[in-house]
């Protein structure tokens, strides 16, 4: 096992609170090229023994049987499988005829981030998440900045050997790294580490969380029952079946709108583009706050006329008050031979929003742009929240509405939602 630190967090006296655990195979090459199923891949013999075991092998939701064939229902891959396939997402995979998902309670990254990383601007400001992933995603974005857990498969993250361990807050100041390969985070783990440390709120995120649902929703019904707040950071793709299911436990979410072309969805995300606004359809109507983000990449995704397209679809569709994040991409992955992002683009993208009539328009992942992450009043257009990078240095509200003016301000401010 090679073992690497995501960052350092301050829960439990200041240890470190993200790690991830990541095995070499000599299938990498091969896994991070395929484009369908990964045939004949599952788990065998003692490791998927020790896999269930641990308790990291579950029965998966939303799939169909199909005899000893099965389909995952849970994303718009839509699997077919046959035994000892694995799917797209390198999850889930068919053992005699019963759909399993390799990812529960197995986390390969944690962490206590600011809400303002995820990111969310109007979801109570200046409070810490706890975040935490599995691996897998259902995409294949060229430019994707988590490669190294997202396009892995579960069993290159953890270590079924040696005694278990559950990650406990009494823990955190001895942990090693090689504990951290075989630690469990279950569902009622993540709830104790976020009672034991006052945080408000859980994030399902790093990875693309949509394709560990299972571990997602049972984490997100035991929060919600504490009183724990749920965010979703998610790139959408997902049926709609689990995502009502999952909406019932949603306080938050953010959703990467990748492009607004679906022939560009095809090439840098191997996706399509119409079930992502679908999530967004779906997450406006049951009652989500939610907030988009939209990377620009040179090449790719920088054509005015195309989000000049996105942001009139946003304010035609979902209304001008969900936040739009146009984010600066850097080289990563498969891109590393493109340039940053020009700041004069992401500054013009920010003007096309506005224009076009969206009320809260960022740019993230740059520094020294004017008023990049600060929240105008729509009313009086006085400043009413201003950030530097993820830190809040002023927070001008008055409960929802702008201190100033009284005009309220589209959020989510304080308290939980109502319970689904």
């Amino acid at each position: 096992m090679r073992y690497g630190a995501l960052g350092l967090g301050g829960v439990a006296g200041g240890a470190a609170a993200v790690y991830y655990a990541l095995r070499q195979t000599s299938s990498w090459a091969a896994a991070t090229t395929a484009t369908d199923v990964f045939k004949n891949d599952a788990p065998r013999g003692v490791l998927w023994e020790r896999w269930r075991e641990r308790g990291w092998a579950r029965e998966g939701r939303h799939y169909l049987k199909l005899g000893r064939n099965v389909q995952c229902r849970l994303c718009p891959n839509q699997c077919l499988l046959e035994p000892e396939d694995r799917g797209r997402c390198r999850d889930r995979v068919n053992k005699e005829g019963t759909l399993y998902t390799l990812a529960y309670g197995n986390a390969c990254a944690f962490h206590t981030d600011p809400i303002e990383k995820k990111p969310l601007y109007h979801f109570l400001p200046a409070t810490p998440v706890f975040s935490f992933a599995a691996s897998g995603c259902g995409f294949r974005c060229l430019n994707c900045q988590n490669w190294d857990i997202s396009q892995r498969k579960p069993e290159e993250t953890k270590d079924p050997r040696g005694d278990p361990i559950r990650l406990r807050p009494e823990l955190m100041p001895t942990l090693t790294l090689e504990d951290v390969g075989r630690l469990s985070l279950f569902p009622e783990d993540v709830v104790a580490m976020c009672q034991a440390t006052g945080i408000p709120s859980v994030a399902y995120t790093y990875s693309e969380p949509s394709v560990w649902f299972e571990y997602m929703i049972d984490t997100a019904r035991l929060a919600r029952a504490k009183g724990i707040k749920n965010v979703w950071v998610t790139c959408g793709y997902i049926q709609e079946e689990p995502l009502l299911e999952l909406c019932q436990y949603l306080d938050a979410a953010n959703v990467d709108l990748k492009s607004f072309d679906p022939d560009v969805y095809g090439k840098l995300n191997s996706g399509k583009l119409e079930p992502i606004l679908e999530t967004l359809r779906t997450l406006k109507r049951e009652g989500v706050w939610f907030e988009v983000t939209n990377l620009v990449v040179p090449t790719y995704t920088d054509s005015l006329a195309m989000i000049h397209r996105m942001c009139q679809w946003l304010v035609d569709e979902l209304g001008p008050d969900y936040p739009l994040h146009f984010s600066r991409f850097h080289p990563a992955h498969k891109l590393t031979h493109l340039p940053p992002t020009p700041v004069d683009v992401l500054v013009e993208a920010r003007a096309i929003a506005r224009q076009v009539g969206l009320r809260y328009v960022y740019l993230g992942n740059v520094l020294g742009v004017e008023d990049a992450g600060t929240t105008f009043c729509p009313g009086c257009r006085h400043p009413v929240i201003q950030r530097y990078v993820y830190h809040v240095t002023r927070l001008n509200l008055e409960g929802s509405a702008c201190a100033e003016c009284g005009t309220p301000i589209a959020g989510v401010w304080e308290g939980p939602r109502a319970a689904g």
